[in-house]
């Protein structure tokens, strides 16, 4: 029983951390502001700029991107019902 405890537990933390790296692999986290805003809106994404510097975005280089909550659209459907779809991710990127 001991055993069906810990390989429930390992199974699940795996789960967590493979759950939690996600969005960290479908974010840019580095290089050209002004590209990585572009192709995170590109995708559909709501992109929030923090500038830590007086550098103009032009200029600025990407510190970090944190994903956010996701964007829920409500479309129709073939049979008249309505459902709750994710459109996009609000992301806050880090720039200087």
């Amino acid at each position: 029983m001991n055993i069906t405890v810990a390989t429930a537990a390992a199974a699940t933390l795996t789960g967590a951390v493979l759950g939690l790296a996600a969005p960290a692999v479908a974010a840019p986290s580095a290089g050209d502001a002004q590209s990585t805003i572009s192709r995170l809106e590109a995708d559909g994404n709501r992109v929030i700029v923090n500038n830590l510097s007086s550098t103009p975005l032009s200029q600025a280089t990407v510190v970090a991107v944190n994903p956010g909550a996701a964007i829920r659209s409500t479309v129709q459907g073939d049979d008249s019902a309505s459902q709750q779809v994710i459109t996009g991710k609000v992301y806050y990127v880090d720039v200087r």
